[in-house]
């Protein structure tokens, strides 16, 4: 039976966590916090009471009663015998040796997310989330202009269904080591470190790979995890299989295409195999104007700024720049994520026109004047959603 999260005390975590696992010398953090899950506590809850109550003896490896900072074995494993004399050199196929003589790495970068009072469903959402809930490998190519949500609304599906996460961001130097794992020095010893993907797949968690054209053909090493079968660690000869529930979702701000107006300088075009293990893409456009009101009003909340008609003239303001831009009358937008800036910035200064002139410096005088001069002729009386405004400077 559960207790209440007033009632739950760390004797009740230890009884679980050893009626689940048995006597060993250290545990993995991820089980120790699945475990205070169960009986009640909250992700944050379960590893301030493992933090509070047991010793660390590794990254993600704490001990029940072993001291602090030392490092613990596991039950299951050997002790690694020393000699006074050289050892007699065996010969065995390089992988079977390279993985005899070093061990995996665990942390806890698999981790269940939070949920934000800021978030506000709307467009794909749902779609995304029936997928992410049926638990079926099905990965998700998520394509759409920046600061529009696209990351955000993977994270908060994941939170509303209490699935495991693991993002990774992509940059043109990653490569298979960032991505799959490679050789690590840890407290004077090699060890080969599994990396975000295989920890995802191990755990059957939700992978996001975030900017996903921003990388270079070394990301072809993800070809085969895109078909969502067992993985060959060529650094140690270990096959890694997918785990119940284990998925794939990329963001990214083009089709995989680049950038042909340049907005995008870093994005490259990505390879038509390596595109087509993606199932289904999603088009994420900016949210309605109803939708960005709501979600500018709950960061005014979040910041305690609450200005309704403020709020109000915000996002009329950001609609009829968008407009102008996709008739090819300006070259810059708002996104919604900077609205966002705005409210944060209005937080500490408390002046409207200074916390739009701080988020807008970055564009060139001429755009940054051109915003500034549609603001104030928007005056106080907020536009209705049709309404379009020209300016010649725009």
């Amino acid at each position: 039976m559960k207790n209440t999260k007033d009632t739950i005390k760390f004797e009740d975590l230890k009884s679980s966590v050893l009626e689940a696992y048995g006597e060993l010398d250290f545990y993995l953090l991820k089980n120790l916090v699945q475990e205070g899950m169960a009986l009640g506590l909250t992700d944050p809850q379960a590893r301030s009471m493992v933090s509070k109550h047991m010793s660390r003896v590794d990254r993600g490896q704490w001990s029940f009663n072993a001291p602090a900072k030392t490092k613990a074995k596991a039950a299951p494993k050997q002790k690694r015998k020393t000699t006074t004399a050289p050892a007699p050199v065996q010969e065995a196929p390089a992988s079977m040796a390279l993985a005899a003589s070093v061990s995996s790495v665990i942390n806890d970068s698999v981790f269940i997310p939070s949920k934000d009072d800021t978030f506000v469903p709307w467009g794909h959402f749902k779609d995304l989330k029936t997928a992410l809930k049926s638990e079926q490998f099905f990965p998700f190519y998520i394509a759409g202009l920046s600061g529009n949500g696209k990351t955000f609304m993977v994270e908060q599906a994941c939170a509303q269904l209490g699935r495991e996460y693991v993002r990774v961001q992509i940059s043109p130097e990653t490569d298979e080591d960032d991505l799959i794992g490679g050789f690590r020095l840890i407290n004077g010893e090699t060890v080969f470190q599994k990396g975000p993907v295989l920890k995802a797949m191990e755990s059957g968690a939700v992978l996001l790979i975030d900017e996903i054209d921003r990388g270079t053909n070394k990301i072809m090493c993800l070809q085969g995890v895109l078909e969502g079968k067992p993985v060959l660690v060529k650094k140690t000869g270990e096959v890694v299989s997918p785990a119940n529930g284990f998925t794939v979702v990329a963001t990214a701000n083009t089709k995989g295409r680049g950038s042909d107006d340049g907005r995008y300088s870093a994005a490259g075009i990505i390879d038509d195999a390596f595109l087509e293990r993606f199932p289904a893409t999603l088009e994420q456009p900016y949210p309605s104007r109803a939708v960005e009101t709501k979600i500018v009003k709950k960061h005014m909340e979040k910041f305690e700024c609450v200005v309704e008609k403020f709020a109000d003239k915000l996002t009329a303001w950001s609609e009829v720049i968008r407009k102008t831009f996709e008739d090819g009358g300006v070259e810059e937008f708002i996104s919604t994520r900077r609205l966002c800036h705005i409210v944060q910035t209005y937080s500490i200064f408390q002046d409207e026109k200074k916390s739009i002139e701080f988020c807008i410096r970055r564009f060139d005088n001429d755009t940054k004047d051109s915003f500034n001069d549609l603001y104030d002729k928007l005056g106080d009386e907020v536009p209705s959603a049709n309404f379009y405004f020209v300016d010649e400077n725009l």
